[in-house]
């Protein structure tokens, strides 16, 4: 009798001891916050949000009362506002521009957002622009990841509907009549599981993902509690652009890189990787309360211009959804670059060209 209760009670040590690591091995740690004990220091300009979270933005261009034109870029994947675009002096001194980077939640010195969602990135912008006192109207520049929260800018910014946002902005005696002149998305984000999207479609771009970044994605979408796990674990590859970057990216890609300016990655993700890159994964790939095709046109008296501008030979976002969108919502101005791979933006004669076509139209 001995022998059966000495196994009971050694795999009851076990089971514990698994549970005990699938916890932890499940659980990420704490966020570094800036300016916190122990965490990085704040050297940048933040505001403070309704919420009581700091967004940190960095200014460039000419200043805001001498702009005539606004512009919010928002920054993709594993980015921060420290990556500028590479916009000449001539151009800035020719067309007025103000350009405002800022660092989403998590990433740089912008705090964590916990409750973070894809209508909370555009509520972030809105209340950006009404602190920063923008004027009445500013454009918006999304680049890939950072399509998403342009999406949600178009989705939301235009209604501005939400009363308690409203209530907590009047509070604070920063509201103001905003709206967007203009928005362009540069090879933005595409959401394999959008509502009232062709499955066909979807289908179609999913199977010239890799085989690792599908299963990444999959976890992000139906299983968000595991990502921390799945990109930590060492047993099966997870995301290519993290790990093979030069099998991801066309030869034209990585001459651009090449000669931009890179931003220390540590600087990006010194709040925590969990906090920054996964969170960006688990929200982008959630359901969404709209898909693209929902949308209406933010600018109806042609008062400004939407634009998607798409690289062919992307081998990160699948040209053809984005295309497919543009065809069905024709107040979307498509541009497709023949050569074009994902990093397009950041070679300035590019760069140039899509700044002119957001504000001159």
């Amino acid at each position: 009798m001995q022998v059966p209760q000495m196994f009971k009670q050694s795999m009851i040590a076990l089971s514990v001891a698994l549970l005990g690591y699938s916890y932890k091995a499940l659980k990420p740690p704490p966020p570094k916050k800036c300016g916190s004990a122990g965490g990085p220091p704040v050297t940048s300009t933040r505001i403070k949000l309704a919420d009581g979270r700091h967004l940190a933005y960095r200014e460039s261009g000419v200043t805001k009362d001498e702009a005539r034109y606004k512009i919010i870029v928002i920054h993709g994947f594993n980015s921060c506002k420290e990556q500028p675009l590479p916009v000449s002096e001539e151009l800035v001194e020719e067309l007025k521009l103000y350009l405002l980077f800022f660092d989403r939640a998590g990433y740089g010195e912008s705090d964590p957002h916990p409750r973070r969602s894809v209508k909370s990135e555009a509520y972030d912008i809105q209340e950006l622009a009404d602190t920063l006192q923008l004027g009445s109207k500013f454009y918006v520049i999304g680049i890939s990841m950072g399509g998403y929260a342009a999406w949600s800018c178009i989705r939301y910014i235009p209604q501005r509907q939400d009363t308690y946002l409203r209530y907590l902005f009047l509070r604070k005696g920063v509201l103001h009549s905003l709206t967007l002149a203009g928005i362009s998305l540069i090879v933005p984000f595409v959401h394999y599981w959008w509502p009232h999207f062709p499955s066909e479609l979807s289908r179609e771009a999913w199977r010239k993902l890799p085989v690792s970044d599908r299963w990444t994605l999959r976890v992000a979408h139906y299983t968000p509690w595991w990502l921390y796990w799945w990109m930590n674990q060492k047993l099966f590859p997870s995301l290519k652009i993290m790990s093979d970057i030069a099998t991801v990216f066309t030869q034209k890609d990585l001459e651009i890189s090449e000669k931009r300016v890179e931003v220390p990655k540590e600087k990006i993700r010194q709040q925590g990787v969990y906090e920054s890159l996964h969170r960006d994964m688990m929200v982008s790939f959630a359901d969404w309360e709209f898909s693209p095709l929902d949308l209406r046109n933010p600018c109806p008296k042609n008062e400004g211009s939407v634009h998607i501008w798409q690289g062919y030979d992307d081998n990160i976002i699948p040209s053809t959804v984005n295309r497919f969108i543009s065809e069905k919502l024709e107040w979307i101005k498509y541009h497709e670059i023949v050569d074009g791979g994902h990093m397009f933006i950041y070679e300035q004669t590019m760069c140039e060209t899509v700044v002119r076509a957001l504000v001159l139209g």
